[in-house]
C-alpha cells in the first residue's frame, strides 16, 4: 500500500481550513493546517511535506512571499496557491517565482485534487533539462501572432480591457482569443495556460 502523502494547508479562514482538511483526509492524504505562513514555517521542519496549499492573501506574510522564502531556503516542496478573482496577476507572479499552480476561488473539489495530483506527479517525473520548455513551446506552436499578443498580456497580469486597449481591439474580441487559446493548447484552466506560457518563456 502506498504511504499517505502529507499536504500542509495555510489559510486565515477557519472554515476554509476545516473544509480543505476534510476534503484531503477523505481522499487519502495526511493533513496539517495553519492560520499564517509564519506559523507554518515555524512547524515546517516537523514534517516530510509532499505539497503545500496556501492562500495568496493572508495577514503578515503573503503566499507570494512564502513561495520566495521557501525557494530561498532551497526547499523543493511544490506550492499551490489559492487566489481570489482579482489576484490572478499576483498568482502568475508567484508561479514565475516558483509556485507550481494556482486555483481561483471558489473552486470545485476536483480542481484542487487535480492540481495536487499534477504537482505530485511533476515531482516524480523531473524531466530532462529543456524538455518542459520544448513541450510547452510545442503546445503554443499553432497560435497566431495576435493570440500570442493576448497570451503575453495575460501572463503580464493585464485584464481584458487593458489588453484590448493596447492591441486596438474590443474586450469581446479578447474574450474570443482567450477561448481560442484554451482550445488550441487543450487546457482546462487559466492556471494551466499560464503554466505552459511561463514554461515556454513568454
Amino acid at each position: 500500500m502506498t504511504a499517505r502523502r502529507t499536504i500542509l494547508v495555510i489559510d486565515d479562514d477557519p472554515a476554509m481550513r476545516d473544509s480543505l482538511a476534510f476534503l484531503l483526509d477523505v481522499n487519502g492524504f495526511c493533513v496539517a493546517t495553519y492560520e499564517t505562513a509564519a506559523d507554518f514555517l515555524h512547524h515546517f521542519a516537523e514534517y516530510k511535506v509532499d505539497c503545500v496549499i496556501s492562500d495568496i492573501r493572508m495577514p503578515g506574510m503573503s503566499g507570494l512571499e512564502l513561495v520566495r522564502e521557501l525557494k530561498a531556503d532551497g526547499t523543493a516542496c511544490p506550492v499551490i496557491l489559492m487566489t481570489g478573482h482579482g489576484d490572478v496577476a499576483l498568482a502568475v507572479e508567484a508561479m514565475k517565482a516558483g509556485a507550481v499552480d494556482f486555483i481561483e476561488k471558489p473552486f470545485e473539489d476536483e480542481a484542487l485534487l487535480r492540481a495536487i495530483r499534477g504537482a505530485l506527479q511533476a515531482q516524480l517525473e523531473t524531466p530532462a533539462d529543456g524538455a518542459a520548455r520544448r513541450d510547452a513551446e510545442g503546445r503554443l506552436a499553432d497560435l497566431s501572432p495576435r493570440e500570442r499578443d493576448v497570451l503575453r498580456g495575460l501572463v503580464a497580469g493585464k485584464i481584458n480591457k487593458v489588453i484590448a486597449h493596447e492591441l486596438g481591439i474590443s474586450p469581446r474580441t479578447v474574450e474570443v482569443y482567450r477561448a481560442n487559446l484554451m482550445a488550441k493548447t487543450n487546457v482546462r484552466s487559466m492556471s494551466e495556460l499560464m503554466r505552459i506560457a511561463i514554461a515556454a518563456g513568454l
